[in-house]
């Protein structure tokens, strides 16, 4: 018999797991209320640079995408892949996970297990999402998406799976076991969602530790990056990161303020999160300084910010450090411009080639193939390191 599968939300996350679930033999429905991307998808458009067009053509015979409630009515599972981002005041948005989850409901089968992918605090599977689907059986598995790497993908990335019931557990490993090398299940489903939390906190935390030992390399007048090479060749008990004018995406960013949330409800302490935010969120700030030290006054100078998205190589400007850092430049007086070839739209404004005649060129995340040289001698502030 086959079995039929419905992924909530084809995006970054959504898409790729549909695809790969497809390819193995699973007859796969990504549901998604965006006209838009609904309809590129059916005409064999990938939205996303990491799927090629040939790859979504290739599994048309097991993948179609749609709107309609009617084609997920008798799904055998139902994954939601919606986006849980930050309000404007930086705590947990879990709407659009709590709307589709409702919207889904009405129309599913009791039969279907359910797994949350969304990234959640830990206990929101089992109190929040529960309740809508009294009848189904439900499972947590955290996405582990890493745009842009070419190493590790949906199929090898090592997947984390609980269950509210061990039936729940057994359906979604077998489920999973099918298309994807290493799956582990655990004890319950809060140890998983704290997991996920806890492999992005530990990311953000060591970012923003790294980002201060980059200022006082700077201070020093060192090469961050040659002392973190150097540092390297430790064979145990250190681990690389990098600096930066601070972290975006879909996940370092978001998920330890979902486990400071649970904290702060709990009353467990998280000063080591609470720093690192501080510190991440207070990047752009201290590059406009260093802006300021290096041109004198920012008023009327001409700048141009490159690379808008929140990792090279993407074209996702989701919490990108970019848009605070471009609009305290503009605050401080500079005109402010941006090139990113693979973003090319945002916000209302395009990317500017690279040329001459800047006062000073900004290095957020410049893609492989961006053109440096076309700079000729304009300073170059980079916020990545160096010396």
């Amino acid at each position: 018999m086959t079995v039929k599968v419905v992924v909530v939300g084809q995006g970054y996350v959504g898409l790729p797991l549909a695809l790969a679930a497809a390819e193995s033999g699973y007859q796969v429905t990504g549901f998604d209320t965006d006209s838009a991307r609904v309809a590129a998808l059916s005409a064999g458009r990938s939205p996303l640079g990491d799927i090629s067009d040939s790859y979504l053509a290739a599994q048309s015979d097991r993948y179609q995408v749609s709107g309609n409630l009617a084609d997920v009515a008798d799904a055998d599972v139902v994954i939601f892949c919606l986006p849980t981002p930050l309000d404007e005041s930086h705590n947990p948005d879990n709407s659009i996970l709590l709307n589709g989850a409702k919207t889904i409901a009405p129309a599913i089968s009791p039969k279907a297990l359910i797994i949350n992918e969304s990234t959640v605090s830990p206990g929101f599977t089992r109190d929040l999402l529960t309740p809508i689907f009294p009848g189904n059986e439900i499972a947590y598995s955290p996405e582990r998406i890493d745009p842009a790497n070419t190493k590790w993908n949906v199929k090898n990335t090592p997947k984390l799976v609980a269950g509210l019931t061990e039936s729940a557990r057994v359906r979604a490993v077998d489920f999973y076991s099918k298309f994807i090398a290493s799956v582990t299940s655990y004890s319950s489903i809060e140890v998983v969602e704290t997991a996920k939390l806890l492999e992005n906190s530990f990311r953000l935390v060591n970012i923003s530790f790294i980002n201060e030992i980059a200022d006082f390399c700077s201070k020093m007048k060192i090469d961050v990056r040659e002392v973190i090479a150097a540092a390297s060749t430790k064979p145990y008990g250190f681990m690389p990161f990098f600096p930066s004018s601070g972290v975006g995406g879909h996940c370092i960013p978001v998920d330890p303020s979902y486990l400071a949330a649970k904290a702060k409800e709990i009353g467990a302490s998280t000063r080591f999160i609470d720093l690192a935010n501080q510190i991440n969120l207070s990047r752009p700030s201290y590059f406009v300084g260093v802006a300021t030290g290096m041109l004198g006054n920012l008023a009327a100078k001409k700048i141009i910010v490159i690379g808008v998205a929140y990792k090279p190589d993407v074209a996702d400007v989701r919490e990108t450090p970019a848009d605070a850092l471009i609009s305290l430049l503009r605050s401080a007086g500079a005109e402010v411009l941006w090139h990113d070839h693979l973003v090319g739209q945002w916000k209302g404004e395009a990317s500017v080639a690279l040329a001459t005649g800047f006062d000073l060129a900004i290095l957020v995340n410049p893609h492989t193939g961006t053109e440096l040289a076309a700079l000729g001698s304009t300073p170059v502030l980079d916020t990545r390191g160096g010396y």
